[in-house]
């Protein structure tokens, strides 16, 4: 009995930019998934969490409550920093263009913005180095985009190393600027 579902020889990307009839294109989504450096961090903050968690329940049990519970704030300020790192990106609806970044989210409509990709040199995993890649670059209301970082770049932590996975998201942000933008 075959079982499709969970065989290889089915042609899973054959339908991927079909739109699902439950698909509602009013939330807000990333049109990429997070890269392996982006997770990779976050599932390090999550492991050192779940330590200094285990380390607050034996100070809470061999010492004063007051210790423990400040050392099981310190794990869930831990959490919260991987869950925000995940969390970081780039995302669209309808609605507009929104950055989310670690500590500050900013949303634009499509209306007032357009995007384009670029060659230009960028930084390397958010370090100070700059390489020479590619980086999909935001323009507000007819202003120059040097005054913006980049939405995206080939050497982010959600595409070093995989620059296909970059070209398909900037096709896929500009396709929705393109489809819900000025024109």
């Amino acid at each position: 009995m075959p079982l499709p579902f969970l065989t290889a020889d089915r042609a899973f990307d054959a339908a991927e930019d079909v739109a699902l009839p439950f698909d509602d294109r009013d939330r807000w989504r990333r049109p990429y998934r997070p890269g392996p450096w982006r997770v990779g961090v976050a599932a390090i903050w999550l492991l050192l969490a779940s330590y200094v968690l285990f380390a607050a329940v034996v100070i809470a049990l061999t010492g004063t409550p007051a210790e423990g519970g400040a050392v099981f704030g310190i794990a869930l300020v831990m959490i919260a920093v991987a869950l925000r790192m995940l969390r970081m990106g780039v995302w669209v609806s309808t609605r507009g263009l929104r950055r989310a970044g670690f500590f500050r989210t900013r949303t634009m409509s499509w209306d007032r913005v357009a995007v384009r990709t670029v060659q230009q040199p960028v930084r390397w995993l958010g370090l100070p180095r700059t390489v020479q890649g590619q980086a999909l670059t935001l323009v507000r209301d007819g202003r120059p985009g040097g005054d913006l970082p980049p939405l995206l770049t080939t050497h982010n932590a959600d595409f070093l190393g995989r620059v296909e996975a970059f070209d398909r998201a900037a096709d896929a942000v500009e396709a929705w600027a393109a489809e819900y933008g000025r024109g």
